[in-house]
């Protein structure tokens, strides 16, 4: 039986993968790779039309696209979306809240592989139509909604085993942009859910 070529996994190029490629490869070149994971890859227009971006090192300090110290209450250290995407300074992009009604829910460490654990499901279930995206560090999930919080103070509350946070103003969030399961690209409510948790 002849041996099938391995192909690349982004599309539309599905050309073969080089000779020289591991034997794990998915990708014929780095630009296939890298396409492949910006189209995966993507924010809300809720989001990415807001002027409230930041680059973040690997420590998740906020910085600006220039690569120096921003802060999430300075404005003048926060850009647009395709400035921050651009930018190559630190590892990643982050979201500025400042309190026009956009919230986020931090689910701590609640996947357990790709699974959701049992304390969190609730909070999901509760929050369907509004985008989840994966964390940076890959075993927590982002909710991002609109509401508000009693006196705009964050929250960190304990859920059974874990822990939710809760965000709306004076802070930034480290964006993947890694959508989580079959979640909408936009912002739904999340007030009830809030108003659940406190």
């Amino acid at each position: 039986m002849p041996k099938t070529t391995p192909r690349c996994q982004h599309q539309p190029c599905g050309g073969p993968l080089p000779i020289t490629a591991r034997a794990d490869a998915r990708y014929c070149s780095g630009r296939c790779r890298t396409a492949a994971c910006r189209a995966r890859r993507s924010v809300p227009r809720e989001l990415s039309s807001r002027p409230r971006w930041v680059r973040r090192t690997a420590r998740k300090v906020p910085v600006t696209v220039g690569g120096a110290v921003a802060s999430s209450t300075d404005a003048s250290t926060w850009s647009r979306y395709r400035d921050a995407a651009a930018s190559t300074a630190g590892v990643g992009l982050g979201f500025v809240l400042d309190g026009d009604g956009i919230v986020v829910l931090d689910l701590d460490h609640c996947l357990d592989g790709d699974q959701v654990k049992p304390w969190a499901r609730g909070v999901l279930d509760a929050a369907a139509g509004c985008w989840v995206e994966r964390s940076a560090g890959g075993d927590g999930l982002h909710v991002w909604g609109r509401g508000a919080l009693p006196g705009g103070v964050g929250r960190r509350l304990r859920l059974g085993e874990g822990t939710v946070e809760l965000y709306d103003r004076g802070r930034y969030i480290a964006v993947t942009g890694d959508t989580w399961g079959g979640t909408p690209q936009r912002l739904g409510d999340l007030q009830h859910v809030i108003d659940s948790l406190l």
